[in-house]
Parts: structure tokens; C-alpha cells; sequence
């Protein structure tokens, strides 16, 4: 600093300035900051208008989904005994048009599509929770490696498809028998995922603090290494629910799926496709349904990978 400058600093008047006051309880306020990980992977999230666009249209769906049973009275089992009101084409009346046997198309898609929600949805909490619990002790207890990785091998070695398929034949095609099947095939990738995610969280310096200080292994992932992987879940819960859709889907398309007389995306698919070339509608429709609910909860699953990383917060 030249001298001029300084000859001028020293000139300026002492009542310009207050001295701050010493306060023990506020020193170590300058160590915090309002920063919000949830607040700013929601703002982040948020941020992409394919999110906002995407997130608008899975809600209307669901809600209209759901709401279809109590603001409509069209029966999506109702056969027609006369043969004028089979196979007709998209109308006012029929909106999806009408299948082989008379029964309205439009109402069918709509209870098929909750249906296949609610599907999703169990299998989704049942496979990740089962996942998130085995993983967490697999990841803590190392002696465990020997036998997770012996039942790891012994269910990823047999093709996924030819599990479900078996698993599909030997039990009676139920809903039941569908979540069995996709969770019992599903929750151990879950596991080895989440044990992987679990072994860093391990070692962090507080976790091994706990270790020494004898913590309890229960309080240790259930407060230190579960709530850092909850955006974890919720990403891989929101990639598995159009996951298990789509193998309800295959289930019903090759005739183990859910019993044909009941209503699912699986089932729409599958008897649409039979009648496909001559009344092509039967199939596009409920095909429309399944794709749109699929691409949206891979791009809100991805997006929200994105959005909890902290180094895209800013």
C-alpha cells in the first residue's frame, strides 16, 4: 500500500467505527452455514423443465388412475351380447374403442393401469426394503461376505427371465405369485447395491468414532448410514416401479402372468396383440399407457440420481 494512501486511512475520524463486542455464545455460529441437502437436491431436481413437465404428467395420470373408479361408470368387465358392439373403433361413446367381445377399452386401460401401480408399488418397497435392511448388515458385517456372495452368485447365475418363468409356473398365477417372483429374484442385486454404497459409508471418520465409543451396531446404521443413502432408495425405487411393469408385462405376453380375467397393462398388451393386424387400436392404447409411465419414471429416477449428488448443488 503506497504511503499516500495510508497517511489518508489514518485521518478518518474514530466515531466512523463501532468496535464488535465479544460474545461467547455466537463464536461458533461463523462454523454453520443454511445449507439444506434436501432443499437443495429438491431445487436442483426442479430446476430441469423435463422434470417439472415429466412430474406433472405422472401425477395427473395416477390421480386420474386412481379417481377413474369413483368419477366413472363404465365396467371394464361388461361383455356385450351383440355383435355390433365388438371390435368398434375409437368413438364418443368408446374413446379407446372396444375389444373382441364388446367390453369398453377405455375403462379397462385405466383399471389395469392401477392395477399394475399397485403392483409396482409393492414389489418396489418390498425388493429396495429388503435390500436397504440386508445390505446395510452385509455392508457393516464383513463375515457375512462368504455367505451373501455364495446366495448372490447362486440367484444372478440363472437367467432372470427363466427365474420368473419357473417360479410363475410352479405357483398358481396370482398377483401373489408376480411379487414373489420379481422380489425373491430382485431383493439380492438390491443388497449387493446398497452393501457396495454401505462399505464407503463404513469407514467414514464418524462411523469409526461410533465403533470406538461402542456405539450400538443398530443405532450406527440406523442413524448414520441409512439417512445418507436415502436418496438412494427413493432413486432406486422410483427405476424399479416401471421395472416390475414391464415384467408383468412379459409374464402375461408369454401366459404366466396374472389370470387373463383379470384387468392389467400386462394382460391389455397381451390381448391386443392377438388382434393386433385387423383392429391395431386394441394394442396401441394400453402400449401408449405402459410407455408414457415407464420413460417418466426412468427420467425422474435419473434426474433425481442428478439432483442428490452435492456437488451439482449450487
Amino acid at each position: 500500500m503506497e504511503s499516500h494512501d495510508v497517511a489518508s486511512y489514518q485521518d478518518l475520524p474514530d466515531d466512523l467505527f463501532t468496535r464488535a463486542e465479544f460474545r461467547e455464545e455466537l463464536v461458533e455460529d461463523t462454523g454453520f452455514s443454511n445449507y439444506s441437502y434436501w432443499q437443495s437436491t429438491i431445487r436442483t431436481f426442479f430446476k430441469s423443465t423435463v422434470v417439472k413437465v415429466t412430474v406433472a404428467l405422472v401425477l395427473v395420470l395416477v390421480t386420474f388412475t386412481f379417481a377413474f373408479p369413483y368419477i366413472s361408470n363404465a365396467d371394464p368387465y361388461k361383455v356385450s351380447l351383440s355383435s355390433k358392439e365388438w371390435n368398434l373403433p375409437p368413438s364418443r361413446e368408446h374413446p379407446f374403442g372396444t375389444d373382441g367381445v364388446g367390453r369398453d377399452i377405455w375403462a379397462r386401460v385405466w383399471y389395469g393401469t392401477r392395477t399394475s401401480f399397485l403392483l409396482a408399488l409393492v414389489v418396489a418397497v418390498l425388493e429396495v426394503g429388503i435390500g436397504v435392511i440386508v445390505g446395510a448388515v452385509w455392508g457393516y458385517y464383513r463375515k457375512l461376505d462368504t455367505l451373501m456372495f455364495g446366495i448372490y452368485n447362486t440367484i444372478t447365475n440363472i437367467p432372470s427371465t427363466i427365474y420368473l418363468v419357473i417360479i410363475a409356473y410352479i405357483m398358481k398365477p396370482s398377483i401373489v405369485t408376480i411379487i414373489i417372483a420379481l422380489v425373491s429374484s430382485g431383493w439380492i442385486s438390491e443388497a449387493r447395491w446398497f452393501r457396495n454404497k454401505i462399505l464407503a459409508l463404513r469407514e467414514a471418520d464418524y462411523n469409526v468414532a461410533s465403533t470406538c465409543l461402542k456405539t450400538p451396531v443398530n443405532r450406527i446404521v440406523s442413524r448414520n448410514i441409512v439417512p445418507h443413502i436415502m436418496s438412494l432408495i427413493i432413486m432406486d425405487a422410483a427405476l424399479t416401479i416401471p421395472s416390475s411393469i414391464g415384467s408383468e408385462v412379459f409374464l402375461s405376453f408369454i401366459g404366466l402372468g396374472i389370470p387373463a380375467e383379470m384387468v392389467t397393462l400386462g394382460n391389455l398388451v397381451n390381448q391386443g396383440r392377438s388382434a393386433f393386424l385387423v383392429y391395431p387400436f386394441q394394442m396401441i392404447f394400453p402400449t401408449a399407457i405402459l410407455c408414457v409411465i415407464t420413460v417418466s419414471f426412468y427420467i425422474i429416477g435419473n434426474k433425481f440420481a442428478d439432483a442428490s449428488d452435492p456437488r451439482n448443488h449450487v
